[in-house]
């Protein structure tokens, strides 16, 4: 297979100033990618800015010999997300990729976890990606192609301790998956990466992978393959879930059972329980494309 490039292809990263975001942006720019390296600066809880951390990792793409320019307006407004694509369109005169990763994590479990909590959560990943991939949409639409990798978590599948979080992560999901509707008449396609890096968010310090300490098993660099082939024109799906983490690459779907079909008279609790097992059975089930397909499915006996 020949070499994928990104060359004549302008990428907005967000959340780039370190760990993950840091190594999406690099790898991009190493392929031929024009980059804005957007990061607000702040701390891991969200508190705070500095235009550090985006100017290092431009200067970083630039001693390469790449093309970047830093961004640090917020995400998580209207005004910040068009005002990054805004970025893009002034130095560049385009853009063809959105990768949205900025985040925040402030650990808390019900019954700790408070509206503050979720609110902040909400605001930054799932309004934040919002924002952006609504700011470039009308750019997609007019060129007849635009890429989307949005980040989600595997913190979806459950952690006490990281409610907020995870509701927001899942709510990206539904974003995304609706997005790929709307998207697929203009040659747009839009899908989730669900990193596994050793990160601050995670726990450690990104900065700190290549220090006295040894290589770490799941550095950033590991995730970047994953995202940068999404963002990629050869990606070939829409609308899927991918997690990239420490060598392994894989797919994460949701799927439907076949179930339980009650057509004798109205149903009861009863019936719901004593087909419990039918309910939950696993065999055969199925990978709706959209909710129009799970719909076809559900209610075949209606209208087969």
């Amino acid at each position: 297979m020949s070499e994928l490039s990104f060359e004549g292809r302008v990428a907005v990263v967000t959340g780039a100033g370190r760990g993950i975001g840091r190594a999406y942006a690099r790898l991009l720019a190493q392929r031929g990618a024009k980059v804005v390296v957007n990061d607000l600066g702040g701390s891991m809880e969200g508190d705070g800015t500095d235009t550090g951390p985006a100017q290092a990792v431009v200067d970083e793409i630039v001693a390469a010999g790449g093309t970047a320019v830093a961004d640090t307006h917020d995400v998580s407004t209207t005004e910040g997300g068009e005002a990054i694509v805004g970025t893009a369109l002034e130095h560049f005169g385009r853009i063809d990729a959105v990768v949205a990763n900025a985040g925040i994590i402030r650990w808390a479990g019900l019954p700790e976890a408070d509206l503050d909590n979720l609110e902040r959560h909400l605001a930054v990943h799932l309004i934040g990606t919002f924002t952006v991939l609504r700011a470039a949409w009308p750019h997609f639409v007019e060129q007849g192609y635009g890429r989307a990798v949005l980040t989600t978590s595997s913190g979806i599948f459950g952690l006490d301790n990281n409610l907020g979080y995870a509701a927001a992560k899942a709510g990206v999901v539904g974003l995304a998956r609706s997005a790929k509707v709307a998207g697929e008449p203009h040659g747009i396609k839009v899908n989730l990466i669900a990193p596994a890096a050793q990160t601050r968010m995670a726990g450690g310090e990104a900065e700190n992978l290549q220090g006295d300490a040894g290589p770490s098993v799941m550095p950033p660099d590991a995730v970047a393959p994953m995202a940068a082939y999404l963002a990629h024109e050869s990606c070939p799906v829409s609308g899927e879930i991918y997690t990239a983490g420490a060598g392994r690459f894989a797919r994460v779907f949701l799927g439907s059972t076949e179930g339980y079909l009650h057509d004798k008279g109205a149903p009861s609790i009863e019936d719901v329980a004593a087909n419990w097992s039918t309910i939950n059975d696993e065999t055969g089930y199925y990978v709706p494309s959209d909710l129009l397909a799970w719909s076809g499915s559900f209610l075949r006996h209606q209208f087969g």
